[in-house]
């Protein structure tokens, strides 16, 4: 039910994970999702997937997060494989209508809700306080730049090692380190560059198949920041660049629209881009296309995740790393009272006017409701998408 609806990218997801998995499933705890989520955004690819697979490979390791991981992505997914087969034929005006105008104040509402919740176990201290404020400046000044999301995270990890007050949890010495994962990362990384080399070098006549690959793993492997990173990365090498011209500007803005409207995953986009990009070859190969962006995009992420977070773990033992973790912890807070100011931006919130009231008491009442009530959280989007077909 989760993965239905959990609409508005990052920013709504973290509200509803900490209403499902820690108030009312109770998978992990709310300081166990808090370090969660800091730790994701260390690592570059889908935080929000990411933060989902850990809850999964927590309860039962690595079988379950590969089912998490599926179950999380395949209804996103298969919505913008479906709408790559449909954009051409259906009236682009229906895909502007304001069903979902609600959606992004809804997001809001479910930022503010974790953004509330992490504050009162992350934030107890003057240092902790003056790491918040400081983050949630910086990164809503630097909002677009990849790198500065991990850069704030680590020098708030290291403000908080000035004290030697804090002690280390006490638990077993540090496991040996698998080191599998980080391999198939890498193996995975090499070769799909080096097929990708070759099949243009010989002119192989599915190149544009191993071209797709390498370049929707490569974004997976290197965009920090989410989906807005992901977004010009992708516009630059599939419209702007002349050899992998693959989509128009028009069909990209499309999908990016598009994927803003239904829940799940917003890297599902590069399924949509995947399937475009072969369309002209025919529906076999425009499916094929969509199965190598969906594999491609969400492949690092998981391998990534899945070999640092046992290390991180381990590494949690030790003094400097357990100290760091107050950092972190506060600079999250941050990061998500940031994202809501950055996202609140784009949302009428201040004319004056019947849409900004509709807009402000959505953002309201969608927070109250998730703090003070037992209302199903999957009514909240429908609610929301109602009132955007009916006003």
């Amino acid at each position: 039910m989760y993965t239905l609806t959990a609409f508005g990218g990052p920013q709504g997801h973290y509200g509803l994970m900490m209403k499902n998995f820690v108030n009312k499933q109770r998978h992990v705890t709310q300081e166990e999702l808090t370090e969660l989520i800091s730790f994701c955004q260390l690592l570059p690819g889908a935080s929000s997937t990411q933060t989902v697979t850990l809850i999964g490979y927590k309860r039962g390791g690595i079988p379950l997060a590969i089912i998490t991981l599926l179950i999380w992505i395949m209804p996103a997914c298969s919505l913008m494989t479906a709408f790559s087969f449909l954009v051409h034929s259906i009236d682009k005006q229906a895909l502007h209508t304001d069903i979902f105008k609600f959606l992004q104040p809804m997001a809001v509402g479910f930022l503010i809700y974790a953004a509330w919740g992490t504050y009162k176990i992350a934030v107890h201290n003057t240092i902790t306080r003056v790491i918040m404020i400081v983050v949630a400046i910086l990164i809503y000044l630097f909002f677009k730049s990849p790198w500065i999301f991990p850069i704030i995270l680590i020098a708030a990890g290291i403000a908080t090692n000035f004290s030697d007050k804090r002690i280390p949890q006490k638990g077993q010495p540090p496991k040996k380190v698998k080191w599998t994962n980080i391999w198939l990362f890498a193996i995975v990384f090499i070769l799909a560059g080096l097929l990708s080399t070759i099949a243009n070098k010989q002119q192989w006549e599915n190149r544009k198949a191993f071209n797709l690959f390498e370049n929707f793993y490569r974004f997976g492997s290197l965009v920090f920041g989410g989906g807005q990173v992901l977004m010009p990365m992708m516009y630059e090498q599939f419209v702007v660049r002349e050899k992998t011209q693959y989509v128009t500007k028009e069909e990209l803005l499309t999908g990016a629209g598009f994927v803003q409207g239904i829940p799940g995953p917003v890297f599902s986009m590069a399924t949509y881009a995947g399937a475009m990009a072969l369309r002209k070859d025919g529906q076999g190969m425009q499916l094929t296309g969509a199965v190598i962006g969906t594999v491609a995009i969400f492949l690092p992420s998981a391998l990534l995740v899945l070999f640092f977070y046992p290390v991180w773990h381990n590494l949690k033992r030790y003094v400097v790393i357990y100290r760091s973790l107050e950092g972190i912890n506060a600079a999250v807070v941050g990061l998500m009272i940031a994202s809501g100011v950055y996202v609140t931006r784009d949302i009428i919130v201040l004319d004056f006017n019947t849409v900004s009231y509709i807009n402000t008491i959505v953002i309201l009442s969608t927070f109250l409701i998730l703090n003070f009530t037992k209302i199903p959280t999957p009514l909240i989007p429908l609610v929301c998408l109602l009132l955007g077909w009916l006003l």
